[in-house]
């Protein structure tokens, strides 16, 4: 069973940066993978992915701020956040499904793996 673990969340004020890091426990190599959030009282949110083939996507309310990135040998998919906004607060978590070659749609459903999160909170 696939484990996933994520980091790098924090506290930043409004235009700030933070780089999120969801580790795998085996290799990458043969997953896509995607970040979702969720805010406080919110449903979960697909925010990005990667395709095996390095191929990203976003969600249009991030794009052009955020990067999606992926390191198979560090079994590590990296979310590079710049100028963060008060409406980007929410937990942060990483999700993997296998085989997928294209990037699966950004429904929680078509996802088999994700972690617990981390939380990224905006604010002045």
């Amino acid at each position: 069973q696939l484990q996933l673990v994520e980091s790098g969340g924090g506290s930043v004020q409004p235009g700030g940066s933070l780089t999120l890091s969801c580790a795998a426990s085996e290799s990458l190599a043969y997953y896509a993978v995607a970040w979702f959030r969720q805010a406080t009282g919110k449903g979960s949110e697909g925010v990005s992915c990667i395709s095996l083939e390095k191929k990203d996507e976003y969600v249009d309310s991030v794009k052009g701020r955020f990067t999606i990135s992926r390191d198979n040998s560090q079994r590590t998919v990296f979310l590079q956040m710049n100028n963060l906004q008060p409406e980007d607060t929410a937990n942060y978590f990483c999700a993997a499904t296998y085989g997928n070659p294209l990037c699966p749609a950004l429904e929680l459903s078509e996802w088999n793996h994700w972690g617990q999160g981390t939380q990224v909170t905006v604010s002045s």
